[in-house]
């Protein structure tokens, strides 16, 4: 990796630190929640899928599909900061972390927070999530250092 590279992912590195700190203390908010956090907004949910589905939206577009969708995409920044925090090779290892930390979110909702529904399709919906943030941030990584080494470094 050359310097600019270099200089580029470290950029990446310092606000995906400050990204994660804000992020970690949303999913830990939305996780320990002592009662669901759509519950609130289940009813308006609810009418806009009856809207669609009366205006030709399939069926199929219901609010488990909804909240799937929704788990996958609060998982999404664990694997894309975990990588820009702990660099490409260790992409695994951002992959894990978000698996593990779904099945602590999953167990902690089972025995703690009676009001919330832990599931085994929440874990799945979430380490897709995971998995997706890694790719993502792979893809990133891989766009940064190739602008980079096509670009000739700067002279003092």
């Amino acid at each position: 990796m050359n310097a600019l590279a270099h200089h580029r992912h470290a950029a990446l590195r310092r606000i995906a630190g400050w990204l994660a700190a804000a992020y970690l203390m949303a999913l830990a908010l939305i996780a320990l929640w002592p009662t669901p956090v759509d519950r609130a907004a289940a009813g308006t949910i609810t009418r806009i899928l009856v809207f669609l589905h009366a205006h030709g939206v399939p069926q199929r577009l219901d609010y488990p599909l909804i909240e799937f969708t929704a788990n996958i995409a609060l998982f999404v920044p664990v694997g894309l900061l975990g990588v820009l925090l702990m660099g490409r090779h260790r992409w695994l290892l951002a992959f894990l972390v978000g698996f593990i930390a779904s099945c602590a979110i999953e167990f902690g909702q089972l025995v703690l927070l009676p009001a919330r529904v832990a599931t085994p399709v929440d874990v799945m919906a979430n380490t897709a999530g995971t998995a997706l943030g890694v790719l993502l941030a792979l893809a990133l990584l891989a766009v940064v250092t190739a602008r980079s080494s096509t670009r000739p470094a700067r002279q003092p």
